[in-house]
């Protein structure tokens, strides 16, 4: 028998992942989910998967959810600028509960991406080398719905912002990141193992608006702009201006290259072709 546990059980991959394991006939009982707030995981937990409460600020709630476990699909926490102490936690707990395969989702290429956010999980892989723990590195693209979930704004206005120019992203959903996930945390011979993930057709951001218009029949076009208009625009729609900053040098590193993926790792992984643009789009507007 085989325990494998998922961190960020509640959160939109780390549903998903759980739904992927369970559709590969992994017994809900070899499953445990990591949550920060049990109260949201009833469902989960209806599923027959086991509950573990624990926190990657806590070692020794981590200590106590590891007992036991014999793999560990590692999804990176969400806290930027925290995910270096918080995921040395993990891989502490990890190598004292000597797990056997440590799954770690990472980002395109992360020991060269020019990202401002690539180098918490570049830190991050250096840890899981330094540790000893068997890896796999899930080194995934954007998700998809990082645009498509700005369908309605972007449909208010009839425009897509940005700062990426003619850059191409392998987006893909979180769905085929969440099955590729569960079949690596499943398959034997997996340490070592770096895979490149993302969509198998990639897509600029002028591409996306034209595909959002078909889908909608409503006009959109892409609108380009430097990193700090991007920016600007950003707060003016309310975000931080940390995060506006984060978001608009991503779209920088997209323009260069940084988040295109030509392996073919995801599709194989899932043993089809990765979810389309059109499929997408078509998912986000129902």
């Amino acid at each position: 028998m085989t325990t494998i546990l998922v961190t960020g059980a509640t959160g939109q991959l780390g549903r998903l992942a759980i739904d992927s394991l369970l559709a590969r006939a992994v017994a809900p009982s070899d499953v445990v989910a990591l949550v920060r707030d049990p109260a949201q995981a009833a469902d989960i937990a209806d599923r027959g998967v086991e509950i573990r409460v624990g926190t990657f600020e806590d070692p020794a709630s981590l200590d106590a959810a590891f007992a036991g476990v014999n793999r560990v699909l590692f999804i990176s926490g969400s806290e930027v600028g925290q995910r270096v102490a918080q995921h040395q936690n993990v891989i502490d707990a990890a190598a004292r509960a000597n797990v056997e395969l440590v799954a770690y989702t990472s980002i395109v290429r992360a020991d060269t991406s020019p990202l401002a956010l690539a180098a918490e999980h570049k830190a991050t892989e250096k840890a899981l080398a330094a540790s000893g723990l068997p890896t796999a590195l899930l080194r995934n693209s954007w998700y998809v719905e990082n645009y498509t979930a700005q369908i309605p704004v972007q449909l208010e206005h009839g425009v897509v912002l940005g700062a990426a120019g003619e850059g191409r992203v392998s987006a893909a959903t979180r769905a085929d990141y969440a099955e590729a996930a569960a079949a690596v945390i499943t398959a034997n011979d997996q340490a070592g193992q770096v895979y490149e993930l993302g969509s198998d057709d990639a897509f600029t951001m002028g591409e996306y608006a034209a595909a959002l218009s078909v889908a909608t029949s409503t006009p959109v076009t892409y609108r380009d702009l430097s990193v700090a208009d991007y920016s600007a625009a950003l707060v003016g729609a309310g975000l931080p201006q940390g995060y506006a900053d984060l978001l608009a040098s991503s779209d920088d590193g997209l323009k260069q290259g940084g988040l295109l993926v030509e392996s073919g790792d995801l599709s194989r992984l899932i043993g089809r072709p990765t979810t389309s643009l059109h499929e997408a789009l078509k998912a986000a507007l129902v």
